[in-house]
């Protein structure tokens, strides 16, 4: 039975928030799944791209838990296939931005092994450095 979500100020603002930092209009998801259907990843997701913005429609801060907002690729497929022209990318770099804000770093730098940083790509190592760490 899936658990009843009663709106409340916590959950509003958890909202609010999401909608402010990405700039989408998230009530205009009408969970067609068009989304979930393109994105290329969604076999490594915990949950699809339609959960993830239906869970922030409902002020459900449990998303914040998930692996998907750390697996978006930004790869836009979704926003060049949603009907409604939102980009669920720009969603998971809120829910990111919200969690990185709480001090949580997602990698460590440091147990990086030297020999893996001499062959990763640098543009590979800053970009994962922007978004999984605060």
């Amino acid at each position: 039975m899936p658990k009843k979500l009663l709106l409340n100020d916590k959950s509003v603002d958890f909202f609010k928030k999401v909608s402010e930092l990405s700039g989408e209009v998230i009530t205009l998801c009408d969970q067609c799944g068009t989304c979930s259907g393109g994105c290329p990843i969604i076999d490594e997701m915990d949950i699809s791209p339609s959960q993830l913005m239906r869970m922030v429609m409902l002020g459900d801060e449990e998303v914040m838990d998930t692996k998907t907002m750390w697996l978006c690729a930004t790869c836009n497929t979704c926003t060049v296939r949603c009907p409604r022209e939102l980009d669920v990318s720009k969603v998971a770099e809120a829910l990111r931005q919200i969690k990185l804000r709480q001090s949580f770093d997602k990698i460590n730098i440091d147990k990086i092994p030297k020999e893996d940083l001499k062959e990763l790509p640098q543009i590979a190592l800053v970009g994962a450095f922007r978004r999984l760490t605060s």
